[in-house]
Formats: structure tokens, sequence, C-alpha cells
């Protein structure tokens, strides 16, 4: 690259992160002006724009903000109060935004749970939350009654849209509640004593030790995620968001709203993703832009061409996780002028953009601005899973094109902070202590990643037994788990293995079994105990488990062998088919690696 060349990339990357400091700048940890406040704010400056489409309704902010007021004189009415907590179960739709800010309104943090989750693992969620109220819909208050006997605590069920046949001691409607309830801002005073320290949300992610854990989202947090991209992506309020990701997710609940809803501009929300209908949508709403993941990208470039997948006027594409094997196919195909990819975790302090659209890259961090980007990477060795450590006890940095963990220095600014979870031995093991000089304090990402000479950053894999699949995190602990009780296994070896033409890792479980596999069986209680995304897409048979003298299991072979029928000793089945599972063939095997069979 040029010198001219050079000085342009670094001139736009400058000033993306100039938008996005500007912005966040001002949030100040023990400040009083909160996430609902950023929103009336906005709602103040442009009342009369239309702030929110989904699939039913069309809101104006002055009408969104009604809403949420609504939400928050209910809660009032139900005696929560400041530190209270309420779990929210629903699909995408103008109520599920309308429900946490009212919430937040009135200083009750709001659980946002995931609703593909069901039975143990979704009492689990709702259990941890300390929530009495939880709020759903029509499409998931079943899953949530089925899960309440689990939780362990009295859960009241309040359900838009619930037929009155449907109402129950502890299963009520809420349409009518939530409009009986004035529209006029609950004072600020209800909410007087809290600062951006305190919880806004609590997000779910799951980890390495089995069921999800509940990672704090205070409001400076939430704003931060808000405002980061409301000026990262140059957003105003004639620019139009197209949002199909999941609320419950931060990509989809905060960094997917904030362009719209912090500058005027319209959010098109719709309950799931379609591939069929996603450009024809695109097109008919006018999207300006559009939040992804990396694996709605790629079922988009995998579909039949559809006659409006150019004819639309995105101008830019935010979100993360889109790899370099799709990048350019995607932007090439579709035409999206730029793609803005980023870096970062609901519970971490460490964000990175790639404010230059240089494909694969996550993000960078030149050295010019290192004191301006909480990031660095340390070596790390594989086998202790630890960073290493030098002669003198301390961490060293990772050489330019060296795989190492991201990390971020913790501190008591916006910036710095880490919230951590609910658990605080979960939040202690995500700690470094003593990494440069004696005493400091770092934030554990848990991702390995190399960075070139230029600073930008490639992500290389997660570190331990968590993988990422269909654009969830996928814990081995927890699948073991659920499938150890399943009829006639003995025992359960989950792991992670690479697809070609898929992202992340798609889910293998080693059964050791009593008798002879019954594939029906298997997969039925697979389908009952866990989420799709977490159901093994491959199983195989072994005789014995082999583990390590600390008894843990031995994976590296099994992932190895992957699921090629020609490394693998004994049955190896696919899922799909009558049975569940099938045995896999020379011929399966070489539809799945050409792309002629999806998992």
């Amino acid at each position: 690259m040029g010198l001219l060349a050079n000085i342009r990339r670094d001139i736009r990357f400058a000033k993306g992160l100039r938008r996005l400091l500007k912005r966040i700048k001002p949030i100040d940890l023990d400040g009083v002006d909160l996430v609902c406040d950023d929103w009336e704010e906005a709602v103040d400056k442009f009342p009369d724009h239309v702030a929110i489409q989904d699939d039913r309704l069309t809101l104006t902010f002055r009408e969104l903000d009604a809403m949420a007021n609504r939400f928050g004189h209910w809660a009032q009415s139900r005696r929560l109060k400041r530190g209270d907590t309420i779990a929210l179960v629903m699909l995408n739709r103008a109520e599920y935004l309308a429900a946490w800010l009212g919430f937040s309104k009135v200083g009750v943090a709001t659980a946002l749970i995931n609703t593909n989750l069901t039975g143990h693992a979704l009492a689990h969620c709702l259990s941890i939350s300390n929530a009495s109220q939880v709020v759903t819909d029509t499409d998931c208050w079943r899953r949530v009654e089925e899960a309440r006997p689990h939780a362990g605590r009295n859960l009241m069920l309040w359900v838009l849209g619930l037929a009155d046949a449907d109402e129950a001691d502890e299963r009520r409607g809420l349409d009518k509640p939530v409009r009986g309830g004035s529209s006029v801002r609950p004072a600020r005073s209800v909410r007087s004593g809290l600062t951006n320290r305190d919880t806004a949300l609590y997000i779910y992610t799951s980890g390495t030790t089995g069921l999800p854990k509940a990672a704090k989202v205070t409001h400076a947090r939430a704003r931060t995620y808000m405002r980061a991209f409301a000026g990262a992506t140059a957003a105003t309020d004639k620019d139009i968001t197209f949002n199909v990701l999941p609320l419950y997710h931060s990509t989809g609940g905060l960094v997917g709203i904030g362009p719209a809803l912090l500058n005027g501009g319209k959010l098109v929300l719709r309950k799931r993703f379609s591939a069929s209908s996603f450009w024809p949508d695109v097109k008919s709403s006018g999207a300006t832009l559009f939040v992804y993941i990396g694996e709605l990208c790629r079922y988009l470039v995998n579909c039949p061409e559809n006659p409006d997948e150019r004819a639309h006027k995105l101008r830019l594409a935010f979100g993360n996780g889109l790899r370099p094997d799709v990048w350019n196919d995607f932007q090439k195909r579709f035409a999206v002028p730029d793609i803005l990819e980023f870096y970062g975790s609901t519970e971490g302090n460490v964000s990175l953009f790639n404010f230059d659209g240089k494909p694969g890259a996550i993000g960078r961090a030149p050295g010019f601005l290192k004191k301006q980007i909480n990031f660095r990477l340390v070596r790390f060795d594989i086998d202790t899973e630890e960073p290493v450590r030098g002669p003198d006890g301390l961490c060293q940095l990772a050489r330019a094109g060296e795989v190492g963990e991201a990390i971020g220095r913790i501190g008591d600014d916006t910036r710095h902070a880490f919230s951590g979870y609910a658990d605080k031995a979960a939040s202690e093991k995500k700690i470094l202590r003593d990494v440069f000089v004696r005493g400091d304090r770092w934030f554990r990402t848990g991702d390995l990643m190399k960075q070139d000479s230029e600073g930008y950053a490639y992500f290389i894999d997660r570190i331990g037994d968590t993988f990422r699949w269909k654009g969830e995190n996928v814990s081995t602990a927890e699948v073991e788990q659920r499938l150890a009780d399943a009829p006639g296994v003995k025992e359960v070896i989950a792991y992670g293995v690479p697809v070609p033409g898929h992202d992340g890792k798609a889910g293998m479980v080693a059964l050791v079994i009593d008798g002879k596999f019954g594939a029906r069986v298997f997969a039925d209680w697979a389908e009952q105990e866990l989420p799709a995304y977490a159901q093994p897409a491959f199983v195989r048979i072994i005789k014995a488990a082999d583990t390590t003298g600390t008894f843990k299991y031995r994976k590296m072979d099994l992932v190895a062998d992957g699921f090629d029928p020609a490394k693998v000793d004994g049955p190896l089945y696919v899922r799909g088919g009558r049975s569940g599972y099938t045995k896999m063939s020379e011929a399966a095997l070489a539809a799945i690696l050409n792309g002629e069979t999806r998992l």
C-alpha cells in the first residue's frame, strides 16, 4: 500500500473513532443520566419521527415513549422498585423495547432471556435473574410455563395477547393492565440514587462451565453500545435501520437499535430472519443500514438469486462475525457499499472497529492510537490455556502474526469498566492480574486472535470448549449434562467440528452407549433438552472415553477425526432423516463438503 493510501486509510479510521468517542465521552460512571434519559432526549428532539416499524405496528418516537411509560407504571403497580428485576421472554416486536426502556424509567432491571431456550436451561436463566415477574407473549409463554416448575422460585407470568380462556392463578394477560396505565413519564425521582454503575439489563452468555451466565449490563454499558454505533455508523434522522437479529443479544438489542433510536431515524424490526423475504423486505422498507451477524450473511450468500438483492438503498452493513471467505462475495453480490465490522462481548471491556472495511479483519488497533484503544494480545499457551509469563512473572505481548489472547485493562471509567456476571465467582475467573505491572487487572476475553504489522486484528478461535454455531454460543458442558440422561447413554463427550462452508463449528458428540444406539429416541431427547443450535449435528459411537489424569475428556483426537468415516473408528451418524440421525456414508460426506447438504 502506497504512502498516500496509508494516510487516507488512517484518516478514515481516525474519523470513525472520533465519531464514536465523541458520543460515548459524556458517559460518567457516577453520573445520574441513564439509558432511559438518552432515549427521552431523542424523543424530545424527534417526537413525530417514526421510531419503529414491526410486523404489526408503526410508532412515532412520542408513541413508543408513551408505551414505555405505561410499562413503567405497570411495573410500579406490581410494587416493583429500584433494584428489582423483570424477566423478558418475547420475540422481536415494538413492545420488547418499550418494556425494558419503561422498566428502566422506574429503576427496574430487565433480564433478556434467549427465546430458543427450553426446559432446565430456561428455568436456570429465570432463576438466576431473581425475577418474580415474567413478561412474555403468545409465541413464548407455553415454554415458560413448562420450565417454571424447575425454576425453584415463584414466577408470575404476564402474557401479551393471552386469550381469556388461558388465564390462570399465576398467568395473566398483559394487554389491558399496560393499556390502562398512564402514558405520562414516570418522575425522575423514582430512579433517584441510581447511577451508570447500576444494572440496566442482564444479557445471557454461554461459557465453558455449563449453563448460561447472566452478564450484568450497566446503564453505562447499555449507553455505550447504543451511543457508540449511533456515532460509528454516522447515522442521521434520515437513516432507516433494518434489524432481524434477536433483541435478547447485545448485537441486535443494543448495537442494532442505537443508530435509529438515538438519532431520530426509523428502526424496522422483524420477528426473525427469513432468507427468502430478506431482500424484498430491505427494498420495500427503504432501509439504508442493516445490522448483521456473520452467519446471516453466509445464509444470504448461499441463497438462490433474488430479483431484489441489488435493488436496495443500503449504504452500510454493520455487525460482527463476517468471515473472510464470505466478506467479498457478500459485498460484491449484493452491492453493499460499506461494511463496518466490530468486535466486542456483552460482558467485556474490549472493543475493536474495522472502519477501513478491510475484508476479514475484526478491527484495527494501530500503534498511533494505542492509548485510545483498550486492546492487547498476550502470548498464550494452548496446553495450559493460560497466558505465557516471563521470568519476571509478567505476561508478554504477542508478536505480529502470533496468536494470542485478547485482553482489556480494567479501570474505573466507562471505557475500562468490567461489570462481570451476576455470579461473582464467574466474574473473578475473567480477571487476569499482574499482567504488565504488579497489581494491574485485565479482562480475559477468552478469544484467540492475531494482529498484523498494520494493527489489523483477526479472530482465530475461542479458548476452551465453547464454540459458536448458528450465531449462538454452545457450551459443551451443558450439552454433555443434558444428554447424559438420554436413554441408553452412559457417557457423552461434546465438542465442535469445523464444517466447510459454515461459520463457527457444528456440534458433535461421542457416545458410550449401553446396547444398540436408538437414533430416534436420542434425537427426540436432544430436541426436548436443547435448543436447535445446540443439538448435535453429528454422533459417533465409541467403546470407551479416554480421560486425562484429572478426569477431563481427551477431545483433541476426536476433534481431529471430525466426521470423516475414513478416520472414525465405529458407527457415525449425521442429523436428518426419519430416524432423526442417519448413518454417515461417503456420499453423505461429499454432499456436506460440497454444500449440497446444509446442516
